[in-house]
């Protein structure tokens, strides 16, 4: 896992943004610049077009190209959100909860 965030980290910056999903199975993204974080439930991703939130289940890194800034990533895909601040989610979450 550390290898993948070590080459997720140096994405080169690609031109185009696309989002293709397979059957809320399946997920290819280009325009891809750089995956901040990610695990089971969601990932976070800086692409060209803003700050990208992936969320569902079961998610996991099918394919990395750190060339071109394509991820296929496949698992149960619930949604998916470009953000307009860089602040992660689930430190705001965590923060909201804290102040209730």
């Amino acid at each position: 896992m550390g290898e993948i965030m070590e080459q997720a980290n140096t994405l080169l910056i690609p031109s185009n943004h696309e989002v293709k999903i397979i059957d809320r199975r399946e997920i290819h993204l280009s325009g891809i610049k750089k995956i901040t974080s990610f695990d089971h439930e969601e990932f976070l991703m800086e692409t060209t077009m803003g700050i990208l939130l992936l969320k569902g289940s079961g998610l996991e890194i099918l394919k990395l190209d750190t060339h071109d800034g394509n991820v296929r990533i496949k698992g149960k895909i619930n949604s998916y959100q470009y953000l307009e601040n860089k602040v992660k989610p689930k430190e705001e979450s965590f923060m909201a909860k804290l102040f209730k």
